[in-house]
């Protein structure tokens, strides 16, 4: 079983996965001080890596991707090595299965990481997504924007955490934009700017794109899996009330 957030440097699937490292490291010892015939240390370790390969069924969940290991493809793949040359299959059968049930160690700490990473990370609040902006400064991505739009980051900042989610409205903003205008010089974009430089909360792993609204009184956030909508009482925009 093999963990895929979206988000590779999320702290929390880090850590988890250190969790189950440990535990393999601790059954592993176990397993080692039991026998009599004592393989060498890195033979185990090589063996319990490659019984992790398995053929998996996949499913999402919350966004994560999980695999869920059927068949040990990785054991079956040792043992046919080990009786084809010879060598003894014993010695090593038990790190070769523990290497396979570990794939549900990893099952268990991705399910247990999902609750977690949403108590930890709330994904319905903008401060998650916009927690460093020390640097941050608007871009113009369309012609309707204010040559010398600039960001209030004092406002921002006082703004962030009272910014209240609203509902998308994609097919009326599109009306508004393309089919209630005449000329094509008269269309405005409601969102021209793009927020740039930066960050999400530390070890959250997320990765967005924010555009700020004409008015400067509402931000898009765009990830890899939805769109969220903020408005707020006061603009961002110096000069823009």
């Amino acid at each position: 079983m093999e963990i895929n957030f979206n988000f590779p440097d999320d702290i929390i699937i880090i850590f988890m996965s250190g969790i189950v490292w440990s535990v393999i490291a601790y059954l592993a010892l176990r397993i080692y001080k039991k026998q009599i015939e004592k393989p060498k240390v890195w033979k185990i370790a090589v063996i319990i890596i490659v019984s992790l390969f398995s053929f998996s069924i996949n499913w999402q969940m919350f966004n994560t991707l999980v695999k869920l290991s059927i068949l040990p493809l990785g054991v079956w793949a040792i043992y046919v090595f080990f009786k084809w040359t010879g060598r003894n299959w014993e010695a090593y059968r038990r790190f070769a299965w523990l290497g396979f049930w570990a794939n549900y160690l990893f099952l268990a700490s991705t399910l247990l990481a999902i609750p977690i990473h949403h108590v930890v990370y709330p994904k319905d609040e903008a401060a998650t997504y916009l927690s460093e902006f020390e640097n941050a400064s608007l871009v113009a991505v369309h012609p309707s924007a204010m040559e010398d739009g600039v960001l209030d980051k004092d406002r921002l900042k006082k703004e962030l955490q009272a910014m209240k989610q609203e509902t998308i409205y994609s097919d009326q903003w599109y009306e508004d934009t393309y089919l209630n205008r005449g000329e094509i010089n008269e269309k405005d974009e409601r969102f021209p700017y793009q927020l740039v430089n930066t960050d999400a909360a530390w070890g959250s792993g997320l990765h967005s794109v924010i555009f700020v609204e004409d008015d400067g009184k509402g931000v898009l956030i765009t990830t890899a899996e939805n769109q969220l909508y903020f408005r707020f009482d006061h603009s961002i925009i110096e000069g823009v009330e």
